[in-house]
């Protein structure tokens, strides 16, 4: 299956690649990175990643939306939020790291869906979208086929979180052990969200 990871300018590099690390311990997952229409796009701090364009997005596989500053911007790019929405209804799994949940609320896909974003940009968020349930007080929300976690290396929680429900429990520890990382695996309990 392949996980499709949407990159823009000033994207959160852990955001990306905090779950893309998780995914790829997946032998059944190929990564692929996409972008509005492909080429070079550069992280917040400074990391370049060659995409493809993403109407070569396969459908149904995993959409993974990160955040960064530069979700700002794309929040109002009318063409950006049609492809996305586009891409988003395609895919199996959609899932969002910090305010990568601001840009899926645009579409409106996630109304009347229980999300979560980075507490810090919070309020932001909610003004994005008022019809979506925002839950502060959580560390990621699964509803349906949408997971939304909260700021940067929650996504690695999430990730975890989504993979124990796909391949249970001894795939988690395997990887967990693998990267040397300790899960929080009670998706509320969110020690940002105080």
């Amino acid at each position: 299956m392949d996980v499709n990871i949407l990159l823009f300018d000033n994207f959160e590099t852990l955001d990306a690649f905090g779950p893309v690390e998780v995914f790829g311990c997946i032998e059944e997952y190929r990564m692929r990175y996409i972008s509005l229409i492909g080429g070079t796009v550069e992280s917040k701090q400074g990391i370049r990643v060659l995409t493809e364009d993403i109407n070569d997005a396969g459908s149904n596989g995993i959409l993974l939306i990160p955040g960064g500053q530069g979700t700002r911007l794309l929040v109002n790019d009318v063409k950006f939020i049609e492809k996305l929405t586009d891409v988003a209804m395609k895919s199996k799994y959609c899932l969002t790291v910090c305010t990568g949940s601001a840009l899926l609320a645009k579409t409106g896909l996630l109304n009347n869906k229980r999300a979560t974003s980075n507490k810090k940009a919070f309020e932001w968020i909610k003004s994005i979208n008022t019809s979506v349930l925002w839950v502060k007080e959580a560390r990621w929300v699964v509803d349906q086929k949408y997971y939304t976690s909260s700021g940067v290396s929650a996504g690695i929680d999430m990730a975890l979180g989504f993979v124990s429900e796909i391949f249970g429990m001894d795939k988690v520890q395997e990887i967990t052990e693998h990267i040397e990382y300790i899960w929080n695996s009670d998706p509320f309990n969110d020690p940002f969200a105080k």
